[in-house]
């Protein structure tokens, strides 16, 4: 059976963020796919602080959640990254834990699926949501589309309910999530071999 992270980048654990993440889970739930919910909360996250100690041991050399993500991350098919919009831009928090999250494992992210999923009161949605995609795109991640962008809109819980747009683009992502990874597992039994990439090539302009 396959299996989603979904990370609420929300301080709030049952906030607008969560609302939304939780109609994907239940499109997901319909077909099968099981889920996780990692909630980032209140607690500071610390930033990368530009070691490199995880390119040889794997790990993040602050030892907090990070690592118990790497140490599941195998579990899992897909990601699925919700944010609060501040400031045009993700939560710090949540960009914090990412960073780190994504640069201790950008080889082991390669060939899952990922997606973002972003809440506003009114503006700045399409910035944050693009900040996010960008996470995946770099690392060979599959990026899963619904029928808008994956937004919804509201102040409080009750009014992101009443975001009807915006829940069925939640519904739809869950559905194409869902069938993109049955997908992959009918090209697993099939023996579809997965890319085996060039060696990386890094240009530097100095």
């Amino acid at each position: 059976m396959s299996k989603v992270l979904m990370i609420n980048g929300s301080p709030n654990e049952h906030g607008c963020t969560y609302t939304a993440l939780m109609e994907v889970a239940g499109a997901l739930a319909k077909e099968g796919v099981e889920h996780e919910l990692l909630q980032i909360g209140k607690k500071p996250v610390p930033g990368c602080i530009a070691c490199f100690q995880c390119v040889t041991t794997g790990r993040c050399a602050l030892n907090d959640r990070v690592n118990d993500v790497l140490e599941k991350l195998d579990e899992y098919d897909a990601i699925v990254v919700g944010s609060p919009v501040y400031y045009a831009g993700p939560n710090g928090t949540l960009c914090a834990f990412l960073d780190r999250l994504f640069f201790c494992s950008e080889p082991r992210m390669a060939g899952k699926l990922g997606a973002a999923v972003v809440s506003c009161r009114r503006g700045g949605a399409s910035a944050a949501f693009d900040r996010l995609n960008k996470y995946f795109s770099i690392c060979n991640m599959h990026i899963v589309g619904s029928e808008y962008w994956n937004q919804v809109h509201g102040f409080t819980p009750e009014d992101v309910k009443r975001d009807g747009e915006g829940l069925q683009t939640m519904r739809v992502l869950g559905q194409n999530m869902a069938w993109l990874l049955k997908n992959m597992e009918a090209g697993k039994e099939k023996g579809v071999p997965r890319p085996v990439y060039e060696e990386r090539i890094r240009t530097n302009f100095i």
